[in-house]
């Protein structure tokens, strides 16, 4: 199986990572998407973020209706701080007969040689990167495993959907009904 890993703090998710997830899903040969969500970092404490298993929880909400979406909670059960590289070689090991590649924003290709382990990455798994109306600046937009992704660009961001609740505002069609209707139950980000 072919799986692309779409890594997020999803604080919540919202209607633009699925349609990016949509979007790698019709342009390439992946059988899945896997929503990796990332845990909180014990040394970056955020009052906005919210608990790991909160934001699984909402992005349950928000694919149960698509086979081809699938949550990921790898990254809660390794070591912290947790590098991209040490997640997709636990998930090869974990799933022998997956072939996993990376999907990430243009503006992290900008910065993804300081990552970890870069080169590794590049060569064993690939990414898929869909630009967010910036202008590729990258010289690894020619690299052999790098493959565009044409998808919308969205102005839609946690932030503002989390402001916009703290603000008394609606965020109806900026994320899935129920994750609209969860965070209102639970009063979340409040």
């Amino acid at each position: 199986m072919k799986v692309g890993l779409f890594f997020g703090s999803f604080n919540p998710i919202h209607h633009g990572h699925l349609m990016v997830a949509q979007a790698v899903l019709n342009q390439t040969d992946l059988d899945q998407i896997w929503f990796v969500v990332s845990p909180q970092n014990p040394h970056k404490k955020s009052k906005s973020l919210l608990h790991e298993f909160d934001r699984l929880d909402m992005v349950e909400r928000a694919i149960e209706d698509n086979f081809k979406f699938k949550s990921c909670d790898i990254e809660f059960h390794l070591s912290k701080p947790s590098y991209t590289i040490d997640t997709l070689t636990h998930l090869s090991a974990r799933h022998p007969t997956h072939t996993f590649s990376l999907i990430i924003g243009g503006d992290n290709l900008e910065q993804f040689t300081s990552w970890k382990n870069y080169h590794q990455i590049l060569d064993y798994y690939g990414l898929f990167v869909y630009p967010r109306g910036e202008e590729p600046k990258s010289d690894l937009w020619q690299h052999k495993q790098v493959t565009r992704i044409e998808a919308p660009v969205l102005q839609i961001s946690a932030t503002y959907i989390r402001a916009c609740i703290q603000q008394g505002q609606s965020i109806k069609y900026l994320v899935p009904e129920q994750v609209e209707e969860h965070i209102a139950i639970k009063k979340f980000y409040l």
